[in-house]
């Protein structure tokens, strides 16, 4: 039997979970000027969300959609803008760079 070429069957995609939830509330309550982009779903993953802090730190966890990502930033007082019209600011682009010239990684 092939591992190649096989298809997903549908639904076969993970979710987002109490640990991705808790990850972001983590991230957003420990760094100052969080703001949430919401990427949308792909073929590949379930929707995401990427937090970026003022010093352009930032993460990407699963959630449940858009409309999950506007609950959890309303709940944590923070912005929330779509990706794919707003792109993302330089300042996370900037730390990952600085991050990748000190080799330790972006993304957390």
């Amino acid at each position: 039997m092939a591992l190649f070429g096989r298809k997903k069957r549908p639904g076969t995609m993970r979710k987002s979970s109490n640990a991705d939830t808790e990850h972001l509330q983590a991230f957003a309550m420990s760094r100052q000027g969080v703001e949430a982009f919401v990427e949308p779903r792909t073929a590949v993953t379930e929707a995401t969300v990427v937090f970026v802090a003022a010093d352009g730190e930032w993460t990407r966890r699963r959630i449940d959609g858009s409309d999950g990502a506007q609950k959890l930033a309303r709940k944590l007082s923070i912005p929330v803008y779509d990706a794919a019209v707003m792109g993302y600011p330089d300042r996370m682009r900037e730390w990952s760079a600085r991050q990748k010239n000190t080799g330790t990684g972006p993304g957390g």
